[in-house]
């Protein structure tokens, strides 16, 4: 029944959208923290350009932006991103995408998180000395991200599967892999089956595993 399989690297595809997802998550993290912070500084320059940012990608279609990444970045403006061959170049401009995508979402979800600190804290570990960053760091990040990793864990499957749009300038994940399947065999079905049962091997046990791990360091207020 799966002979069709036979000539193509499907673990390969998978392999290559795992590490999509890895990369653009450990970075999104980063970047989404620090535009949180920025969103809720003192600072109006950094909350403006926070705001800016988050509300202008979230508007913008992921495609749009690793087409931009591709066609604009690499071959208007040679940017290889460190990269000598096309197919590490595109890999690299689809991880950059997902995380300047991305983090807007994950930006949003551990400003709600933030929000969820009474304000008391804050001001509490001002008053004995602390700066903003100070603060941010030991007082109020710590219970944002034990509050937050239900939504967080909602933008990481979200990621998982916004990986397909990477095929669109020839990185070898799944999507591309169906593509090409598709296009050779005459088994749509099968091949759909196929490639949506090994997303639901990567998402669902993800969602499993993340929300036991949100209840078990939920902030009981």
């Amino acid at each position: 029944m799966f002979d069709f399989l036979e000539g193509y690297d499907v673990w390969g595809a998978f392999w290559t959208t795992v590490q999509l997802t890895l990369l653009a998550a450990v970075g999104s993290l980063l970047w989404g923290t620090v535009l949180a912070a920025m969103r809720v500084g003192p600072v109006p320059l950094m909350r403006g350009f926070g705001t800016a940012y988050v509300n202008i990608v979230r508007n913008i279609p992921l495609t749009v932006i690793i087409l931009f990444s591709s066609l604009g970045l690499n071959q208007t403006l040679g940017i290889s991103l460190g990269a000598d061959d096309f197919k590490t170049i595109n890999f690299r401009l689809a991880v950059l995408s997902l995380i300047v995508y991305t983090s807007a979402f994950v930006c949003e979800a551990i400003r709600a998180g933030i929000n969820t600190v009474p304000v008391g804290q804050a001001e509490a570990a001002r008053a004995i000395g602390l700066n903003f960053t100070q603060v941010l760091m030991l007082v109020v990040l710590p219970q944002a991200f034990r509050a937050t990793v239900g939504p967080l864990t909602n933008v990481l499957i979200a990621l998982t599967k916004n990986t397909t749009v990477a095929s669109a300038i020839g990185v070898g994940e799944a999507a591309l892999l169906m593509k090409e399947m598709i296009e050779n065999e005459a088994q749509l079905l099968l091949i759909s089956a196929v490639i949506a049962f090994g997303f639901c091997c990567l998402t669902v046990p993800t969602g499993l595993i993340f929300g036991w791990v949100g209840k078990k360091v939920a902030v009981k207020r």
